[in-house]
């Protein structure tokens, strides 16, 4: 039996405050493509007041209508109220409806209710394609991708489901084996197939896959098609191969907002702010109109590169030409641009005239920034704020114990570390992968599981010995532990990023540079380290962490040593 009971004879959706005026009966299909339009608005709060002020007049109820409704549901997460269309689909019997049924079990997934999605496709008296594929597709959003293959079919379809899945959630090297079985199982591969392995590979900075995919693309005759286009100008960019990008960008025909978008967000990950505002510049001039994505790319940029002027301008331009209302994550690339230039006090009027209230992701940016000037006062301020508003968000409790970790301050330390330890609070496990010859290698701090292993200390030893002659001095700051210092030593010269570099340096030919990637921020060591690997080496290494692109030649960072 499914969660709920059709008890309810009506949906009490929302009190209606001053929200619409009075609507006269209409066409239950035209309240239905109201309803979806305000979805695709952003708008579903709206679309479920409508709903439910439509319930005093006699409106026919209709599969259309509760499917529309139950939109609304998914994309507030609103799950009462989707119980409640659930209760509603039983007493008009939609119960039969593949689609509508299908819908409600999308509804439950995205509210985090697996058990009644299960019940819901487990009802189903009949199932298609869709629904075996939407139910893939859930469980592997609720990271239950064990679950998701246990019910997977040989078609086309729940191919593609499953590795777009397993792609969102994070399980990428999952998602490109399947993609190897699929093709050795002589399963044809279609244009929904190619954009999820072009965006795994993406993901995963995976430049080899990624290139076999593209030239399956060729192949197959897909290049021509936009969502291709734009999928391979963002793997390329994400791969470090912002030219190939550039080259991709170009070889598509009719450009739209979503391919210049690709191009400024990697332009922009790559630390080319100029560029990326050039780009921005041309797509205006050819009439394609930005999206609040668009703009949050250009911003970025703006940040990455310290283009203080050129960021407010933006900002300005998207609130009074295009009248878009800046979103969160706009204001938070305002304050990392401010704080970036080290405009700190500009930063902190900005965050006060705000009209919402910071939210932890921008004190976050805020706070780096104030730890990256050693402004002490700033920094304990910030820090205390941010425990106080997500005391859950292990990467606060890191950053504020790693800034008192480099004032010295050993109190301050201790008791971080205390407040994470009563709190439950674990820090999230650094890992960096590295690509080498088509297979992805991951490697984890203190990795001593990689069959060349002992060859990897090895060199890095000898690598450390060569840096430090040259300037290279550990940050010791950096561990918390109370140990000795030659312990604090081998800590830092197992971090991941370490282990990777040297593994590539290892298996790669002389002068051929080195791609990594991190799913956390690159350390401070680390970031010194490979500097000084990259003189030494005579390599150019690319690293790619959670927040951009390093390029490394020379002894030199392209980031400026400020991320």
């Amino acid at each position: 039996m499914v969660s709920v009971t059709p008890k309810v004879p009506v949906i009490l959706l929302y009190t209606l405050q001053n929200t619409f005026p009075k609507v006269q009966q209409r066409p239950n299909s035209t309240l239905a493509t109201k309803i979806i339009s305000l979805v695709n608005q952003g708008q579903s709060r709206k679309g479920l007041l409508l709903f439910n002020q439509l319930q005093s007049f006699e409106v026919r109820v209709t599969g259309f209508l509760l499917t529309a409704v139950l939109k609304c549901c998914a994309r507030l997460e609103a799950l009462n109220e989707g119980k409640q269309t659930h209760c509603v689909i039983f007493k008009y019997g939609f119960n039969k409806d593949l689609i509508l049924m299908t819908s409600l079990m999308d509804m439950y997934f995205k509210s985090r209710s697996v058990c009644e999605a299960r019940n819901v496709f487990d009802e189903m008296t009949e199932r298609d394609v869709i629904a075996v594929n939407g139910m893939i597709s859930g469980l592997c959003r609720c990271n239950l991708t064990s679950e998701a293959v246990q019910i997977f079919e040989k078609d086309v379809g729940s191919w593609n489901s499953l590795i777009s899945g397993l792609g969102q959630n994070m399980e990428g090297l999952g998602a490109l084996n399947f993609f190897r079985i699929m093709r050795s199982e002589g399963m044809k591969i279609d244009l929904t197939t190619m954009v999820s392995v072009l965006s795994v590979s993406a993901d995963l900075a995976a430049l080899v896959n990624g290139q076999q995919v593209h030239c399956l693309v060729i192949k197959h005759g897909f290049e021509m098609y936009l969502p291709i286009g734009n999928a391979t100008v963002d793997m390329y960019a994400k791969s470090g191969c912002i030219n190939d990008a550039l080259l991709c960008f170009n070889n598509i025909t009719s450009r739209n907002v979503v391919s210049w978008t690709s191009l400024i967000l990697g332009l922009g990950k790559h630390g080319l702010g100029y560029e990326a505002l050039r780009a921005f510049d041309q797509m205006e001039m050819e009439g394609v109109v930005p999206n609040n994505v668009t703009f949050l790319g250009v911003l970025y940029a703006c940040s990455h590169a310290r283009l203080v002027e050129q960021g407010l301008e933006v900002f300005n331009k998207m609130i009074y030409k295009y009248s878009f209302n800046p979103m969160m994550e706009h204001y938070t690339c305002m304050v990392d641009l401010l704080g970036r230039a080290g405009k700190l006090e500009e930063a902190r009027v900005f965050i006060e005239k705000m009209p919402v209230n910071p939210d932890v992701k921008l004190l976050t940016a805020f706070l780096s920034s104030c730890f990256s000037f050693m402004n002490v006062e700033l920094t304990r301020k910030v820090g205390e704020k941010l425990l106080e508003l997500q005391p859950d968000d292990a990467g606060a409790y890191i950053l504020l114990s790693n800034f008192y970790g480099l004032v010295g301050d050993l109190e301050g330390v201790a008791k971080v570390r205390r407040l994470m330890s009563s709190r439950g609070i674990r820090k999230e496990k650094a890992c960096t992968w590295i690509e080498i010859r088509g297979k992805v290698y991951v490697f984890e701090s203190g990795d001593r599981s990689h069959l060349l292993h002992k060859e990897i200390y090895s060199y890095l030893e000898e690598l450390i010995k060569k840096m430090k002659k040259i300037g290279y001095v550990p940050n010791l700051s950096l561990v918390v532990q109370n140990v000795d210092d030659q312990r604090k030593e081998e800590i830092l010269l197992g971090h991941s990023e370490k282990l990777a570099i040297v593994f590539g340096l290892l298996s790669t030919p002389p002068g051929s540079m080195i791609t990594i990637v991190k799913n956390l921020r690159i350390c401070i060591d680390c970031h010194a380290a490979t500097a000084f690997i990259s003189k030494i080496a005579g390599r150019e290494i690319v690293a790619r962490d959670s927040s951009r692109f390093h390029r490394f030649k020379d002894g030199l960072c392209s980031c400026g040593n400020h991320w």
